[in-house]
């Protein structure tokens, strides 16, 4: 079972929520992509993930269904809590995924959300004190995949 929690305290967030798209760290990661404007029914992902947006509440809350092909079932949402926003991942994993979550996804899934939430705070007028840095292990997997290995 997977419950992967990404919480970061910016006062007033909720208008936040609606700019996901505009504040996904892109460059350097791999950019969001949806079929049509975020709402329910939209499809898309970033890189080789792909979801479904099966809720959405404007300000407040985004539901993305992971497509059960990438071995990774369950949701991921972007919600503003009090106090802030919040990103969670539920679900478990299949087949190569099994393997690939505790290896490599989740940590290059750590990097690239706490990220998105740097930008977040950036965009709110609360740059983070600390801006978050990519772990030893999280350059090594980019150069990797960079050369494809």
């Amino acid at each position: 079972m997977i419950r992967n929690v990404h919480t970061r305290h910016i006062p007033n967030a909720g208008h936040l929520v609606d700019r996901i798209t505009e504040l996904w760290p892109s460059p350097p990661w791999p950019a969001l992509v949806l079929d049509r404007p975020l709402g329910r029914g939209a499809t898309g992902g970033h890189a080789f993930i792909r979801y479904r947006c099966t809720s959405y509440v404007p300000g407040q809350r985004i539901e993305f269904t992971f497509d059960p092909s990438i071995g990774l079932i369950g949701a991921h949402t972007f919600e503003a809590v009090p106090g802030g926003l919040r990103h969670t991942i539920v679900g478990s994993t299949r087949g190569w995924a099994r393997l690939t979550w505790p290896l490599a996804i989740r940590h290059l899934h750590d990097a690239l959300v706490e990220d998105l939430l740097d930008n977040a705070a950036r965009a709110a007028g609360h740059p983070p004190l600390h801006p978050n840095r990519w772990s030893p292990w999280v350059r090594l997997l980019r150069a990797l995949a960079k050369r494809k290995v």
